[in-house]
């Protein structure tokens, strides 16, 4: 069997779930960012600090999306879902680095339990 990996992301945590013939296997990988506040143009005296800030945030979820990115690499099938705008972002991310073929799926879906997610895998790839 080869391996299919499904994740369930949004811009705070990713919960990946590796199915394989060793088994399954659940990862939770964090972002450790605050939620992203945008103000409306003109709302802001100096956007220089807003744009600081948005630079700021974009690099931060580059970073985490690249961690993301180093769990699932391996996988043959890849099966995205959330709530938000992350799994969109994640896609283009995969297809910039090549694995864009790799992706059976992108479902949006709302939040969900760990034991929710590896069983909506585990449906998918078993």
């Amino acid at each position: 069997m080869k391996k299919g990996i499904g994740l369930w992301i949004d811009h705070r945590k990713a919960v990946v779930v590796i199915v394989s013939d060793e088994g399954e296997e659940v990862r939770e990988i964090t972002s450790h960012m605050d939620k992203h506040v945008r103000f409306a143009s003109g709302d802001s005296e100096d956007g220089s600090s807003e744009d600081v800030r948005d630079r700021q945030f974009g690099n931060q979820l580059n970073s985490y999306y690249d961690k993301v990115i180093t769990v699932i690499r391996d996988g043959d099938f890849i099966q995205i879902f959330g709530p938000g705008e992350a799994k969109g972002e994640l896609k283009k991310r995969l297809e910039s680095k090549g694995l864009g073929e790799c992706i059976v799926g992108v479902e949006t879906v709302d939040k969900m339990t760990d034991r929710q997610i590896a069983a909506k895998v585990r449906e998918r790839f078993r």
